[in-house]
């Protein structure tokens, strides 16, 4: 390659890293969406759990995909396992046609207020976000497990202990997410 063409390729690289740098918070909002905003901040309101955690959520979930199924049959945007929706909407005086969940999970405010609900109930209950989502992902009886055989502390400050490799990863992923969507949205005034 001659001189002139590697000057050209040198400007058209610092160019492209000048449009990244200048654009980065607006391309990093296509990948960090807030999409439902409306029923994430009811939720947030309703049940006091940060809309940013429940965007981080929603994310590792299913991608904002209101129709995600995963190979273990968790449903919809929050990925919520039909025995567990019916059992936080009895316990919470949430309506939901039992005969129906699958197609109830699908809806985005069932989903989310059902998940943000749940969501909420592990936080009270562990008192640290860490192990509320290995709760979230993991399953209560096995969070307790740990805890009680000191795997895992019950404050979460010990996360890199977390014996199922999958749930290691997903409440970093969460975690990370959570705090690149507080960045992201700092500034802007909720409706």
């Amino acid at each position: 390659m001659n001189r002139k063409k590697q000057m050209i390729v040198i400007l058209l690289i610092v160019v492209f890293i000048v449009i990244v740098f200048l654009f980065q918070k607006q391309w990093l909002k296509k990948f960090y969406p807030r999409t439902y905003q409306e029923e994430v901040t009811s939720c947030e309101t309703k049940y006091k759990v940060d809309s940013n955690l429940i965007f981080a959520v929603i994310k590792a979930e299913s991608n904002f995909d209101q129709n995600a199924v995963s190979n273990r049959e968790a449903v919809g945007l929050m990925q919520i396992m039909e025995e567990t929706a019916i059992d936080v909407a009895r316990k919470n005086a949430i309506e939901l046609d039992t005969e129906n969940v699958r197609q109830e999970l699908c809806k985005i405010d069932k989903n989310i207020e059902i998940g943000t609900c749940y969501l909420a109930t592990l936080l009270q209950r562990y008192e640290s976000k860490e192990v509320a989502l290995a709760a979230y992902n993991a399953g209560i009886g096995t969070v307790d497990g740990w805890i009680e055989k000191g795997m895992i502390k019950k404050d979460g400050s010990d996360i890199e202990n977390i014996p199922y490799k999958e749930t290691n990863n997903y409440v970093r992923k969460i975690l990370r997410d959570y705090k690149i969507y507080e960045d992201l949205y700092k500034m802007e005034i909720k409706d």
